[in-house]
């Protein structure tokens, strides 16, 4: 150990600029640990924080995230009206981009009951949730809106009473929470000029049949439709309901799609999530296969350029062991200080990282004792080479 720490000081600089470049590149394994598990985490948080029992969509579809889903807005009432509901909310989702502040950005609109309806924001970091039924928000603070600021949404100005901490979407996108027919109106309004184009053009072809005047007046919603959507149902089950039954019921007799939310989730991961989380994975494996590469490398670099010391330490008649614990010490010493400094650059980029960032301690400890062994191996290799190494190279033989 002394001769590992003296060998150290004496090439101190190369010492330090070693671990520190080692180092950056173990805290991009340990970032991109945090981004495999960060996606998983940003794509289930909808799911996992809504509080509902049972998730209704349109039949034959996969929705509401992994594939849009369309209800007619009374849809809500039959669901209510099924044994073994307690209470039965709409929902909408809609993503949308705006400029806010001067920069456009991305976000996803929910939409629901504010009147002790299901699908509301769990956690409020600041201000209050919705009471009233326009005209109020609440945003993520992802977005940078600050509360009493009033944002625009076509032709309505809404105030912010909310602020919400890391409610984000399956992309990563915040989340902004509106009324159930302020998120509607936002959904579905147009243009007014596409408006009255589109009245026109409904007008000419009821002319065309010989409808014409007040009748055509009153005709002309049919005919333009404009009938309210929602995207899901939001159930809560009674107390001892059999889940299995009301979804059953639900889907015989109602003919929707129902999901509970394990099986949401379940959705999630092996649809919208699956291909990401496969590419995501295959670069953190690259990652750890080249971090220990170049670790290996480095300590067998680092035990060639002292060759002729080690032949010297041979010469005088220093035992194996001496020279063994020299390199595997240093070794040690290089993948340990490196690990420690990864983790502290790990710790000083996560705040302000654009996308969520989650870390689990077991997968903080496999990468330790992967690159650990890494660094074993590599000292291990560079030992076998030293050994080998006769002492009359000292004397430049």
């Amino acid at each position: 150990m002394d001769l590992a720490l003296k060998d150290i000081r004496r090439h101190l600089g190369k010492f330090i600029a070693t671990t520190v470049g080692v180092a950056m590149l173990l805290a991009i394994v340990l970032v991109m640990n945090g981004i495999y598990r960060g996606n998983i985490v940003d794509g289930t948080w909808l799911i996992e924080n809504t509080a509902t029992d049972l998730w209704v969509v349109e039949r034959g579809r996969g929705g509401p995230f992994n594939e849009s889903s369309r209800m007619a807005q009374d849809s809500y009432r039959s669901v209510a009206a099924t044994p073994g509901v307690a209470a039965a909310s709409p929902l909408v989702l809609y993503t949308a981009q705006r400029d806010f502040g001067g920069a456009s950005q991305q976000f996803t609109l929910i939409g629901y009951d504010v009147f002790g309806g299901l699908g509301g924001p769990t956690t409020i970091a600041q201000g209050r949730g919705l009471e009233a039924a326009h005209w109020e928000m609440v945003a993520d603070r992802k977005l940078g809106l600050r509360l009493g600021q009033q944002v625009a949404f076509g032709e309505d100005r809404y105030t912010v009473v909310g602020v919400t901490a890391g409610a984000v979407d399956a992309s990563g996108n915040p989340l902004v929470y509106l009324s159930l027919p302020d998120a509607q109106k936002v959904q579905f309004e147009q243009d007014k000029r596409a408006l009255a184009a589109a009245r026109a053009a409904a007008l000419r072809r009821l002319e065309a049949q010989g409808i014409r005047g007040e009748q055509a007046e009153r005709l002309l919603p049919l005919v333009t439709g404009g009938a309210a959507t929602i995207n899901a149902v939001l159930v809560r089950l009674a107390p001892g309901a059999d889940g299995e039954a009301v979804s059953r019921h639900i889907r015989d007799w109602l003919h929707f799609n129902v999901y509970t939310t394990d099986e949401e989730r379940t959705l999630m991961l092996e649809g919208r999530l699956k291909r990401i989380s496969a590419v995501l994975g295959l670069f953190r494996g690259l990652l750890v296969a080249v971090s220990i590469v170049i670790i290996s490398l480095i300590v067998y670099v680092l035990t060639i350029e002292k060759i002729r010391s080690i032949a010297t330490l041979k010469l005088i008649g220093a035992p194996n062991a001496l020279i063994v614990r020299l390199i595997v010490t240093q070794s040690l010493l290089l993948t340990l200080g490196s690990f420690a400094l990864a983790y502290l650059l790990r710790l000083l980029i996560a705040p302000g990282f654009p996308r969520t960032l989650a870390f689990t301690t077991q997968e903080t400890a496999v990468t330790f004792a992967v690159m650990l062994a890494g660094g074993v191996l590599a000292s291990l290799m560079a030992v076998w080479h030293a050994l080998r190494t006769p002492p009359q190279l000292a004397l430049g033989g």
